[in-house]
C-alpha cells in the first residue's frame, strides 16, 4: 500500500499544480493574472468570463482534490483506520492543494487552496465529508447573506476543523486518538488558507472587496 502512495503523492501535487482558471482563461484569449484580483481560481474567472466558466472552474480545481483523495480511499479502504495510514491519506490531500497554490507550472505561484481544499474534504470520506459539508453550507450561506466570496472562505476556513472537533466529540465510532492527525492538518489547513486571503482582509476592512452576486441594474 505505501508504495502506491508514494506514487499518489507526487501525482496529486502534479494534478493540484494544474492551473484550470488560467488555462480556460487563455482559451478566450485572456491572462487571468492580468483581471481583477489576478487570482487564478473561479473569483476571478467570474470577472472575466462570467459564472458559466466560474462555475467550470470550481468544478475542476474541486476535483483536484477529490479525485487523489478518492484513490487514497480506495487503497485504505481494506486497511484498519490507523495514525500512519491516516497522514498517507492526508498527505495526499496536502500534495494536491499545496500544488493548487505553489503549482510547479506557475514557478511555484498559483492560487488560494479554497476549491482544492473542499475536493480534500468531500474525498476523505467519512471524517473529513461531514465537517466538509457543514462548513459549504457556512459558505454557501455567508455567500449568499453578505456577498463576499473572501469572507465566506475565511470564516468557512476556521469553522471547519471546529466541526471535525464536534464531530469526534458527537459520534461514538469516534476517537480523538485515533483522529487526531485529522485535527491537525484540518488546523494547518485552515490557516494556510486564511494566509492565502490576506489581501482580501485588508479589502475587506477599508471595504474595496469586490461583491459577487450583484443584480445588474
Amino acid at each position: 500500500m505505501n508504495a502506491w502512495f508514494l506514487l499518489l503523492i507526487p501525482g496529486a501535487y502534479l494534478l493540484g499544480s494544474v492551473p484550470f482558471g488560467l488555462l480556460i482563461a487563455q482559451t478566450k484569449g485572456i491572462d487571468l493574472r492580468k483581471v481583477g484580483s489576478g487570482n487564478i481560481g473561479a473569483t476571478n474567472v467570474s470577472r472575466a468570463l462570467g459564472k458559466k466558466w466560474a462555475y467550470v472552474c470550481f468544478v475542476l480545481d474541486c476535483c483536484k482534490g477529490l479525485v487523489p483523495m478518492l484513490l487514497g480511499g480506495l487503497l485504505i479502504q481494506h486497511e484498519a483506520i490507523m495514525i500512519g495510514s491516516l497522514f498517507l491519506w492526508l498527505a495526499v490531500g496536502c500534495a494536491a492543494i499545496l500544488g493548487h497554490i505553489f503549482s510547479v507550472y506557475l514557478k511555484f505561484t498559483g492560487g488560494k487552496g479554497a476549491a482544492t481544499g473542499l475536493g480534500v474534504m468531500l474525498g476523505l470520506y467519512p471524517y473529513y465529508t461531514l465537517p466538509g459539508m457543514i462548513t459549504f453550507l457556512i459558505w454557501m450561506a455567508l455567500v449568499l447573506a453578505f456577498r463576499y466570496v473572501s469572507l465566506a472562505t475565511i470564516v468557512g476556513s476556521a469553522a471547519f476543523p471546529i466541526s471535525l472537533v464536534i464531530a469526534i466529540a458527537l459520534l461514538d465510532t469516534w476517537t480523538f486518538a485515533v483522529l487526531w492527525p485529522l485535527v491537525l492538518v484540518a488546523a494547518i489547513m485552515a490557516i494556510l488558507v486564511i494566509i492565502r486571503h490576506a489581501e482580501n482582509i485588508k479589502r475587506l476592512l477599508d471595504g474595496s472587496e469586490a461583491k459577487v452576486l450583484q443584480r445588474k441594474r
